[in-house]
């Protein structure tokens, strides 16, 4: 790592990796002084409650394979900034991203002078990837909303195409306590003539992303009317899939990642790329570059095998909405006959929803805590594991490392030698597993 990217990554953590601030005044005011750089290409911006950085992921990889060159925008990270911020399916390199900063910082310093309140580390790395992507230049953006979606610093892209994932309850403290209000914040992605591709959402979901379609006159496509998973069929390494498309049906097109979730998240994609590259009633995309496509996507942390022997699996899940999914594929796809489940969580979500949906599936669940200033306490969340678990499936461990080695044991006891069948699961936040990652992919 170089001298120059150090000092950038210390610059930016000095404005507060978990700080926000909902005020879109200021990543415009910023964005103007560098000219505006996210006019200089189409985007396609993605909310949602979970598998938003899935779905962009996806689209990449579909896009690549027609050709186009992309930039993409997610969050958070799991191992270095420059995972946010990616050309071409690969993260921007440090000489890269040094340069952006050196060109972004000193008119953030002016916009800092002129406001009650700093930007914030999101502002600036939203603004480091639309300033990169123009000076590559990029034929497309992808780019998923850090929070909600209306006051997010993404929205002031305008995008053609929107994609909105399924909405679930987080994040209530900032985005309301019911599905509708947070699907109200959410919905302020579309804009005026946008193409919006929606999963299938509940009713009190559906009606305020409608409700702002026919308002700035956007075009709907919904999943289970105009596009969706026709079959899917587990496979060795992922799924086999068939897709109806916007522009006709996509028939055995494997997807190497886990889950019905992860299938759905695959049919808004296709849906997706063909509205941004104008499939549909009349046009199909080509099923072979579809295959490709989807054949190089990747997920890292979601499902994520890293060690055999017991199998660890890493799962980015957070709330009960993401949790819910990750049951699902396990019980389909994994024929674990012990699982032991290792859990560390942040203070602002829901501990016990999780683990409830969690516990049916963990023979023994391990507590513990993630490196975040937000993360959970151990013993609040060793006595909400007993409430669900009981006392006597519950180990704590006061560090990750720890945790990881107690629940091996675990999984490895009682068992006679033989190890397939026996498993480990790392979940509860993307922190938990961005640690876990840096521990075992060593």
């Amino acid at each position: 790592m170089s001298t120059e990217y150090e000092a950038v990554e210390a610059e930016l953590s000095r404005r507060g990796y978990t700080r926000m601030v909902f005020d879109l005044d200021r990543i415009t005011q910023l964005l103007d002084l560098l000219g505006s750089p996210q006019r200089a290409y189409p985007a396609i911006h993605l909310t949602g409650t979970n598998g938003k950085t899935s779905t962009a992921r996806m689209i990449d990889s579909l896009l690549r394979a027609h050709g186009i060159h992309t930039g993409r925008y997610t969050s958070p990270h799991l191992d270095t900034v420059r995972e946010r911020i990616s050309f071409d399916g690969e993260p921007i390199s440090e000489r890269r991203f040094v340069a952006a900063y050196e060109e972004v910082a000193p008119l953030a310093a002016l916009v800092d002078e002129r406001a009650d309140e700093s930007l914030t580390y999101f502002d600036m790395t939203t603004a480091l990837a639309f300033a990169a992507f123009a000076d590559a230049p990029v034929d497309v953006a992808i780019v998923e909303v850090g929070l909600g979606g209306a006051e997010d610093s993404t929205n002031v892209i305008n995008a053609g195409v929107c994609v909105i994932t399924p909405i679930g309850l987080d994040h209530t403290e900032w985005l309301g306590d019911t599905i509708e209000e947070i699907a109200v914040a959410k919905s302020g992605i579309i804009h005026k003539g946008a193409t919006v591709i929606t999963a299938a959402q509940d009713e009190e979901a559906a009606r305020p992303i409608l409700e702002r379609c026919a308002e700035v006159e956007a075009t709907v496509a919904r999943e289970g009317s105009e596009f969706g998973v026709l079959r899917r069929a587990v496979a060795v390494g992922g799924q086999v899939l068939s897709i109806q498309g916007l522009g006709g049906v996509y028939e055995e097109i494997f997807l190497p990642l886990h889950g019905a979730h992860q299938a759905q998240n695959a049919a808004l994609a296709l849906a997706a790329v063909e509205a941004f590259l104008g499939a549909g009633a009349n046009r199909q995309l080509d099923p072979e570059v579809v295959r490709e496509g989807f054949a190089g996507a990747s997920s890292p942390g979601r499902l994520e095998r890293v060690r055999s022997a017991p199998t660890i699996l890493l799962d980015g899940a957070h709330n009960p909405h993401g949790m819910t999914a990750t049951v699902t594929a396990l019980l389909e796809e994994f024929a674990f006959r012990r699982l032991v489940a290792v859990v560390a969580i942040l203070d602002d979500k829901d501990a016990a929803g999780v683990l409830e949906l969690l516990e049916p599936v963990a023979d023994e669940l391990v507590v513990t805590r993630n490196t975040s200033p937000r993360a959970l306490p151990v013993e609040r969340l060793a006595a909400i594991g007993e409430e669900v678990f009981g006392e006597d499936r519950v180990t704590v461990a006061a560090n990750l490392p720890d945790a990881i080695e107690a629940a091996v044991a675990l999984a490895e006891s009682d068992v006679e030698g033989e190890l397939s069948g026996v498993g480990v699961l790392i979940t509860g936040s993307i922190v938990t597993v961005a640690d876990a990652r840096k521990l075992l992919k060593r």
